[in-house]
């Protein structure tokens, strides 16, 4: 009942702030520039006066699967930026605030008040994730030709462990200061420094959370799940874990002192 409580509290203030409108369309805005882009490109370039008077520009039809992974690119930069943003004070801003002492003073879980706003915000985005990407695949399918839905569902799947760990670092950066600001600063360098530190030592660190992203395009294709994606999404749900009990401790720490 407590759990509940506050997951209702966090589900209703996002729609106080329109969260449940707002993120949504972005994401949907972002999963559908590609795909129209790349499609109308030759149009926009002409229109522009991009191109000599008499140039053509034929540009080859990209495969479906590789359109639809371009809508996961943009989610993996700005969809990225959003989650973190929308995330920074989640914890942060209450303790700032003071509202979370006053919470936190009566019997309130430690792990029942970072469990469920970790939740609520995860119910958030992978709804929008979901929305978005299935926009994009509806103009995938009507403009460059047929993707399997039930290839792309097992790829959102994937995609959707990776956000988890994405928004389970900002949730636990939440417990390391009060600045949201700051958690935003921290919460996009770790991430980046995860992204080059995998990219130069890909061939030691195959299962590293931020690999998910690049098995996905292949399970696109196939709908063969990679032994490769299979234990890096393990590996990444536990990390997930970690991060939660780390975030725990460490609120229930600083409250303490």
């Amino acid at each position: 009942m407590q759990w509940m409580t506050i997951y209702k509290k966090e589900c209703l203030e996002s729609a106080r702030n329109y969260k449940w409108v707002w993120v949504p369309l972005v994401f949907i805005l972002f999963c559908i520039m590609d795909p129209l882009t790349t499609y109308y490109l030759p149009q926009i370039l002409e229109s522009t006066g991009g191109l000599p008077e008499g140039a053509t520009f034929d540009m080859p039809t990209p495969p479906p699967a590789n359109v639809f992974m371009m809508s996961i690119s943009q989610m993996n930069t700005l969809g990225v930026l959003v989650i973190a943003l929308i995330t920074m004070g989640t914890i942060a801003g209450e303790r700032k605030s003071g509202v979370a002492e006053l919470i936190l003073v009566k019997p309130v879980s430690y792990t029942n008040y970072v469990t469920a706003k970790w939740a609520a915000h995860i119910s958030l985005v992978l709804l929008s994730i979901f929305v978005g990407l299935l926009a994009s695949w509806y103009y995938v399918q009507l403009l460059f030709g047929d993707i399997s839905f039930i290839y792309v569902l097992i790829t959102t799947a994937f995609y959707g462990v990776y956000i988890i760990f994405v928004l389970s670092i900002s949730l636990f950066m939440n417990t390391w200061t009060k600045v949201p600001g700051f958690v935003l600063f921290l919460t996009i360098s770790i991430l980046m420094i995860l992204n080059i530190i995998s990219s130069v030592f890909s061939h030691l660190l195959e299962w590293s959370p931020t690999k998910i992203p690049s098995y996905l395009p292949s399970l696109l294709r196939s709908g063969e799940v990679e032994t490769d994606l299979w234990f890096a999404s393990l590996f990444t749900i536990v990390t997930i874990v970690l991060l939660l009990f780390g975030a725990i401790q460490t609120l229930k720490r600083k409250e303490i002192v």
